[in-house]
């Protein structure tokens, strides 16, 4: 019997909400980041660019759904509001 892979990603788990991802990624729509990016972040409690000094670029990096676009976005962003990584 094979077993079931039980993921903690809504979306993969088929018990995605788009509601709850609109309610909190308001920011992260504002800038332009793509869906994928924009559930990475909601998913790692992150909702707002001063959120971003919570988590190091190589952990921001390792989240699924966050590609070079997103963190080139981000990262320019960071800087012109005198933001760093952890």
């Amino acid at each position: 019997m094979a077993k079931k892979v039980v993921s903690k990603h809504p979306a993969i788990e088929g018990e995605s909400d788009p509601t709850k991802y609109e309610a909190l990624d308001g920011e992260w729509r504002k800038i332009g980041l793509a869906a994928p990016a924009r559930r990475a972040l909601v998913d790692a409690k992150l909702y707002k660019v001063s959120d971003l000094r919570k988590i190091s670029l190589s952990d921001l990096n390792n989240l699924h759904g966050m590609g070079k676009s997103a963190i080139a976005r981000l990262s320019a962003i960071m800087e012109a509001k005198k933001i760093r990584f952890r």
